[in-house]
């Protein structure tokens, strides 16, 4: 298990911006768990969106119904282990290659945001890289707190002997340098616990990434996050958001509701299966009502499979009866978070929805409404490669991931294992990992 050192999670190496890379993504979520695997190529500055320096172009595609995860926690790490080999085994094979480490989401765990400052003195006339990482290790080793894991540690700006508001402090003269922060966490025990869940399978986590925010580095258009922005990640188990100002992180939040919590309301309005509930959601799920609801009718199968009862009937205006107090609930959560965050700041910011549980008919309107913003449904951007079936907005997190790796230096990341993300001759290392854990 790897530990956690000064309740830092791992943060993966930063991708040469000269060189192509192999990366790999594993998004873990109640609903469903997705592996991808990309090759990072390298592209010019006319034809590279900003903050991305590679073209990102999946060659591995896996995903499975989650096991074993509740509101994006491991509840059991036996079934949740199985799913994620399962995701994992089929991404191998699509790419025909064996994975060594993964990138991972994390939803769960209460995640949280806090503003920092950290300074240092700087040896030297000019402020040089080593500096900067220094501060910014600083400032993270003071983020930790009892029973919480740092998930991001990300400069917002820099001070030089008082002076503030500087971008780019390389090369300026000064002698006290100092950082603002953003620093996300998430709850300790979450996070162990679902780093050792993928280590079981004898894959290294080579780092951890909010979901929200690895939703907007995908779905984010580049202007986005410069006027600033919400990105909303409605999942099935959870909600996460991640708000950008100025461009930068600089706020991350989320609660335990989702499109599940809509699914058992139908199962049991309705008086179905779960699994009948969430065809049901899927087909005809909305939250605006239209002219002729009343008059068009849903079949919905007995709870019991009993091939002797006949299927009972319920209007299209029943199921958003249903339906839209759940969705009103959760959007109500968000604009209360949205409100004590810095987007509040942000009168004429945009919101953005990704997530599966966006998808029912009406929502962005809905939202439009309710935020009183521009909101739009956003997906997977500038990602190659991608089957139509992960085009959508239920896989923005897990694309998200594959870009990761092009923001990684903003980031500090401890002295670990140099253990490359992905290779071909993975298998054998692994067996040997296998022979050493077991005997």
């Amino acid at each position: 298990m790897t530990v956690l050192q000064f309740g830092l999670t791992p943060k993966a190496k930063p991708v040469s911006p000269k060189r192509s890379a192999l990366v790999a993504a594993l998004d873990v979520g109640t609903s469903k768990i997705v592996c991808l695997i990309a090759r990072l190529k390298p592209q010019s500055g006319q034809d590279a969106a900003r903050q991305r320096t590679h073209s990102v172009d999946v060659v591995g595609f896996g995903h499975t119904y989650a096991r074993g995860i509740k509101g994006g926690a491991v509840v059991d790490l036996q079934a949740a282990e199985e799913a994620m080999r399962q995701a994992i085994d089929l991404a191998e094979r699509s790419a025909k290659l064996q994975l060594e480490s993964v990138m991972v989401s994390i939803s769960a765990g209460k995640p949280a945001s806090e503003l920092m400052s950290a300074s240092i003195t700087i040896n030297g006339s000019t402020v040089a890289s080593h500096d900067i990482a220094r501060v910014i290790a600083a400032g993270s080793r003071h983020s930790a707190r009892p029973g919480r894991a740092v998930l991001h540690s990300l400069p917002i700006g820099y001070t030089l002997d008082g002076v503030a508001g500087i971008r780019e402090p390389r090369g300026m003269l000064g002698r006290n340098f100092g950082i603002d922060m953003h620093v996300m966490t998430a709850e300790m025990s979450v996070v162990r616990n679902l780093m050792y869940a993928i280590e079981s399978c004898h894959i290294d986590v080579a780092s951890m990434v909010a979901s929200p925010y690895a939703a907007a580095l995908s779905a984010l258009a580049d202007d986005e996050g410069d006027l600033g922005a919400a990105v909303i990640d409605m999942g099935a188990g959870t909600t996460t958001m991640a708000v950008f100002s100025g461009g930068r992180f600089v706020h991350g939040d989320g609660f335990s509701l989702g499109g599940r919590h809509v699914t058992m309301d139908i199962a049991r309005g309705l008086n179905t299966r779960i699994a009948d509930a969430e065809r049901i959601k899927t087909l005809y799920g909305s939250v605006m009502a239209g002219g002729s609801d009343e008059r068009d009718m849903i079949s919905v199968p007995p709870v019991d499979q009993d091939e002797r009862d006949a299927p009972h009937y319920v209007s299209r205006a029943q199921l958003v009866r249903i339906v839209k107090p759940r969705v009103e609930e959760i959007l109500e959560m968000v604009r209360d978070r949205l409100a004590a965050s810095p987007f509040a700041a942000e009168p004429r910011g945009r919101v953005v929805l990704t997530g599966g549980a966006c998808q029912l008919t009406g929502l962005p309107e809905l939202a439009t409404q309710m935020l009183g913003r521009p909101v739009r449904i956003g997906r997977p951007l500038r990602i190659g490669g991608l089957p139509d079936e992960a085009k959508g907005p239920a896989f923005a997190v897990s694309t998200g991931l594959l870009v990761y790796p092009q923001l990684a230096h903003l980031e500090p990341s401890e002295p670990r294992s140099t253990r490359q993300m992905t290779g071909t001759g993975g298998y054998f290392a692994r067996v040997g990992r296998w022979l050493r854990e077991s005997f």
